[in-house]
């Protein structure tokens, strides 16, 4: 019972919904949105929350004509896949991070050809050839680039008096200086799959940026169902041996495999840890939040011309095809991609983290983060890493056996070739269930039936009375069908905590206060609609005074009204950082209320085990309710 109150913080946040569902078993709500208008409605997906700190309120404010619905989805273009091959229409605009030619071209169909747009038309062209198909078709644009590299504690390379590397002679000389002092002069999150592949890419870009493995990634990006590239017999091999001398070389020690982000980055905080490898912006982060001055170091060479920076973009943008069929929507949605690329509207995605531009315009200015990597920035030593989904995990799987001494360099290589060539995500192949009935996610005056039908199954499997989720907890439509746990996981919204909680009426009042009311400061917790709380034997009624501002009115508890005195058992659902976090919604939970919770998160069990646990009890996702009502005074 513990175990199924559990959703675990684990990548980005809960946000929000999926248009359209084939086959769906509930009314029809986008003819219940209460006074809408003819304004074109415009949808983008976006691959994290973070897009919802400045962005989102940015493009509401600039084009207020247009009706947009904002769904945190998730970053991998498997999910767009898996839409299509349930009969679904892909959103007018999609964002996704993990991206590669290979990956996206079963959708190249679906998508607008956008290299001779006006917004193509402002990259530099070198930027954007890594994205053309061999027809000449670029249907995927690059946010300005995110900086991965080696992050430094400046404040205690200057304590000691050792000198910041230039060089990897240096870089090796700076971690026997702090592994003196008692201090680990490098470490890092081995753990996750992006460390793996950068690392491992990080260490070798000469190699893989030379004629040779440049032309390899041209075939590789380009490969069909019939034609699977494996690795050369030239570069990768190399690589894998500069990667087993560069763990050989930070003093990897066995059981490091296992280290996630807090238990590097606390220490690194602490001063214990000189060296780990993170982004600029979380080194901008640090350096403001932390009060730990941090710079970012390259991937060294053997000499400083050597030194490279790996990047990829924030997210690649792509419109789907089905635009094209309303010519004023297409226009609208133009306009939308040239602000969007526009020195504003990058500014406003990056969301003051430290970014590089790809368009010719646009002038980002470098953080103090970046003060030592200037050089590779001016000789344009900016690697983009190759970050196809299979990459991905097979960066993890081989990197781990060769930190736990299954394989040597040869080994790895042969193994990481054998896997490219025949890859299979193990979460997508067993069948966990048979769902009966379809919901849509679609968002009207009555919620979201998607959200519902998740919030009434986790309620009921946990045996509590009230569930109240922070904001949506799916980011797709459920369909009628089978489940694998690959498609369980696009249901629900990643990086959410659950509570067991006993609360009186009068305090869940409050709770849901703080969840729906614009305060005093006017921070505001919804700002869109599909943001509002989803909840589960419980009904609430909302008042839109204006566009994503929302005043709180009746409650009730199964149709009857909430009674102040009565201590209800409650499972809470959220995530603390985008309510309370200045810069998301800045609106922090009241102290007395945060105090009676009862975080139920348990070793690695994390919001997909949840939700499979209570799919064993309940066999199905239940039947939505209509928990919310909307009523628009504007």
């Amino acid at each position: 019972m513990k175990k199924l109150l559990c959703l675990l913080a684990a990548i980005v946040l809960a946000a929000a919904l999926l248009v359209g569902c084939a086959g769906r078993d509930h009314t029809d709500e986008r003819s219940e949105k209460s006074g809408k208008d003819d304004r074109i409605a415009i949808s983008l997906y976006m691959w994290d929350r973070s897009m919802f700190k400045e962005f989102t309120p940015w493009l509401e404010q600039k084009f207020p004509d247009i009706d947009f619905t904002f769904i945190q989805s998730y970053n991998t273009i498997d999910y767009y896949k898996d839409l299509l091959a349930r009969g679904e229409d892909l959103p007018d605009i999609i964002t996704c991070r993990r991206f590669s030619l290979n990956d996206a071209a079963p959708l190249a169909g679906y998508l607008m050809d956008l290299s001779k747009s006006e917004a193509a038309g402002t990259f530099y062209s070198s930027y954007l050839e890594v994205n053309r198909e061999d027809s000449g078709a670029i249907r995927w644009l690059p946010m300005c680039a995110e900086v991965d590299s080696i992050m430094a504690n400046q404040d205690l390379f200057d304590r000691y008096g050792i000198p910041l590397p230039t060089n990897y002679a240096e870089f090796l000389d700076a971690i026997a200086a702090f592994e003196a002092l008692g201090i680990k002069g490098f470490q890092t999150d081995w753990e996750y799959d992006y460390t793996c592949l950068e690392t491992m890419q990080g260490c070798a870009i000469p190699e893989l940026m030379s004629l040779e493995g440049t032309r390899w990634r041209m075939e590789y990006e380009s490969e069909t169902a019939d034609h699977q590239v494996g690795l050369d017999d030239t570069v990768w091999p190399q690589v894998f041996e500069k990667y087993e001398q560069f763990l050989r070389d930070v003093g990897f020690q066995p059981g490091d495999e296992t280290l996630d982000f807090n238990p590097v980055t606390t220490p690194y905080l602490e001063g214990k840890i000189a060296m780990i490898r993170a982004t600029a912006a979380m080194a901008e982060s640090i350096t403001k939040d932390g009060g730990v001055n941090s710079v970012l170091l390259p991937y060294f060479g053997e000499t400083a011309q050597d030194n490279w920076l790996l990047t990829y973009p924030m997210c690649q943008l792509a419109v789907s095809r089905r635009v094209e069929e309303d010519a004023a929507k297409e226009a609208a949605v133009m306009e939308v991609l040239l602000a969007i690329f526009s020195d504003e509207g990058q500014k406003h995605v990056a969301a003051g983290a430290s970014v590089l531009s790809y368009n010719k315009e646009v002038h980002i200015e470098p953080s103090p983060s970046l003060q030592y990597v200037q050089d590779c920035i001016d000789s344009n030593h900016l690697y983009m890493r190759l970050a196809s989904t299979e990459v991905f995990a097979i960066s993890r799987d081989v990197a781990h056996k060769m930190m736990t001494g299954q394989y040597d360099a040869r080994g790895a290589y042969e193994d990481f070739n054998a896997q490219i060539t025949k890859y299979v995500n193990p979460e997508a192949e067993e069948v966990l269930f048979t769902q009966k009935k379809a919901y849509s996610n679609d968002f009207g005056v009555h919620g979201s039936a998607a959200g519902s039908s998740l919030m009434n199954t986790l309620r009921m499997a946990n045996d509590d009375e009230i569930a109240i989720s922070y904001a949506s907890v799916a980011s797709s439509s459920i369909y009628a069908g089978d489940y694998t746990m690959q498609q369980i996981k696009w249901i629900m919204t990643y990086k959410n905590d659950a509570y067991h909680c006993e609360y009186t009426g009068e305090e869940i009042r409050r709770i849901m206060d703080w969840l729906v009311n614009v305060k005093e400061d006017g921070s505001n917790p919804v700002r869109h609609r599909n943001l509002l709380p989803i909840t589960s034997g419980m009904e609430y009624t909302v008042v839109e005074t204006e566009r994503g501002k929302f005043v709180l009115s009746e409650i009730t508890v199964n149709g009857k009204p909430l009674e102040d005195d009565t201590v209800y058992k409650v499972l809470l659902v959220g995530a603390d950082t985008f309510l309370e976090h200045y810069s998301f919604c800045n609106c922090p939970m009241p102290e007395d209320l945060k105090a009676k919770r009862q975080d139920q998160y348990v070793d690695m069990y994390t919001n997909f085990d949840c939700i499979r646990d209570a799919l064993a009890k309940t066999n199905q996702l239940l039947e939505p309710t209509e928990y919310v009502t909307i009523v628009r005074d504007y």
